[in-house]
């Protein structure tokens, strides 16, 4: 998969958050995408240790929902650790692990934020714009924002909405599981990130790319990051 060539991520604190706000208005928040043309869907996930990040790439064909391709990449966490900056000490293994995809990936969930972060710029779209197909966040807790319960039902959702802006959507994978934080990331709208994750969740509350990526990503870690090709 093509990663543009990124910007400098050993910054200070102040100057990494001016950054992001530089950055997210660079963020597209459409257009619609089309799921009848998706074929293949990759989730992205970061464990991270005392001093190294692993990050991990799955892609699965769809709808089936198959795994045809996961790649893996460690590197050091040289940025310190603050709340709102995370991606900076996660983007280099996570870009590392993306560019080492073959597969023609036609999206890509980030088991992270998108848009639904302080300065709107949380890792699914801060790294979204150095991709060239469309990106998803899709969190397990909220970062910022206030929402209703959905309803317990699977499908169910309601908005994030911070500081007057609808951010994210809040959304029910399973019957009465603990809803999951759907925003964009970049290059997609809000109600077709919400479809995608829906289309790719099974029996699980996460959807199917990111767990699997989650899964591989915890193999990396107990591996030492040795490994490139975890399937």
């Amino acid at each position: 998969m093509r990663v543009a060539r990124l910007h400098e991520l050993n910054l200070p604190v102040a100057e990494a958050r001016r950054l992001q706000s530089e950055l997210a208005s660079r963020v597209q928040t459409g257009p619609p995408l089309d799921l009848d043309r998706v074929r293949f869907v990759a989730g992205a996930d970061v464990s991270t240790g005392d001093e190294m990040a692993y990050a991990t790439v799955a892609v699965l064909r769809f709808p089936e929902l198959e795994v045809v391709e996961v790649r893996g990449a460690g590197a050091p966490l040289s940025f310190p650790y603050v709340p709102g900056l995370l991606a900076f000490r996660e983007i280099p293994s996570v870009a590392e692990a993306l560019s080492r995809i073959e597969t023609p990936v036609d999206a890509v969930i980030f088991d992270a934020q998108g848009l639904a972060h302080p300065r709107r710029l949380g890792l699914a779209s801060h790294l979204g714009l150095f991709l060239d197909v469309p990106s998803v966040g899709c969190a397990k807790s909220r970062l910022t924002g206030r929402f209703e319960e959905p309803d317990r039902k699977k499908g169910s959702a309601t908005d994030l909405v911070d500081r007057g802006e609808v951010v994210g959507r809040v959304v029910r994978t399973r019957d009465g599981v603990s809803p999951v934080f759907v925003s964009v990331g970049n290059r997609i709208d809000l109600q077709s990130a919400v479809d995608l994750v829906l289309a790719c969740c099974t029996r699980y509350r996460l959807p199917e790319p990111t767990r699997q990526a989650h899964n591989a990503a915890n193999r990396l870690r107990r591996a030492g990051g040795n490994q490139e090709s975890l399937f």
